[in-house]
């Protein structure tokens, strides 16, 4: 086991140092600082989907700490959302679909993990739980991801609200209520085309337009970036 770690760990320690100092004096020096989170808001350890959570805390608030500069202010929050929802593991997801509705969007989208290659599950976009997460994460504008993966569909779903114990709810529920939370659809007009090669918001179809100015008016933040397919280059500045 020593021999493992000093073969493969002494190429690391170059790149070992006080993070810290490191990061205070690049903000001295009036340098960007940009962080990069995995996993949402609703896997955070303190206000996430408690026990199915992860071991740590994965709000934008607490990237700073994370890094070793808590003092140091956030100026900017980018949020980052799918134009559907996906979920790994076990947990309630209200918004999941089932069947072939299911089977199809996690082909379109090659919904299978990165690591295990095990199906994600998947649904329509969830309103209720997207707020929730912008709110958590301060988010200032959105990044709306595989809006191309919709392309496929006649008419898109979203959850729009929940119903629990017979009653519409518009915002995310706390504790056992989750667990009964049932999805109220809502179907918006597909675009039935291939957008992957659009650059600017005018080479969208109006149907995916629409599509996005409704999910930015029902989650109360700017969509800034849409992407339309895996490329690095492949996304449309809205703004």
């Amino acid at each position: 086991m020593v021999e493992w770690l000093k073969k493969y760990g002494e190429p690391l320690l170059p790149y070992i140092t006080d993070t810290t100092e490191f990061l205070m004096s690049a903000k001295d020096e009036g340098k960007n600082i940009m962080f990069e989170a995995q996993l949402g808001a609703l896997r955070d350890i303190d206000f996430g989907i408690y026990p199915y959570t992860t071991s740590s805390q994965t709000l934008a608030a607490y990237a700073p700490i994370g890094a070793g500069i808590p003092g140091v202010k956030l100026d900017k929050v980018i949020g980052i959302m799918k134009a559907y929802s996906t979920c790994v593991g076990e947990g309630p997801f209200t918004a999941e679909l089932f069947g072939e509705e299911a089977v199809m969007l996690r082909e379109a989208g090659a919904e299978y993990g990165a690591a295990t290659g095990r199906p994600r599950r998947v649904g329509g976009f969830d309103i209720p739980a997207s707020v929730y997460g912008v709110k958590l994460q301060g988010a200032d504008v959105l990044a709306l991801t595989k809006l191309d993966v919709l392309s496929y569909l006649d008419r898109i779903p979203v959850c729009v609200a929940y119903e629990i114990d017979g009653v519409r709810c518009e915002k995310f529920p706390v504790g056992d209520r989750l667990l009964r939370a049932k999805p109220v659809y809502e179907y918006l007009e597909g675009f039935k085309t291939n957008i992957s090669h659009c650059r600017r918001p005018e080479e969208l179809p109006k149907p995916a337009l629409n599509y996005i100015k409704f999910l930015e008016e029902a989650v109360g933040c700017p969509i800034e970036y849409v992407s339309v397919g895996p490329g690095r280059e492949d996304y449309i500045r809205m703004r």
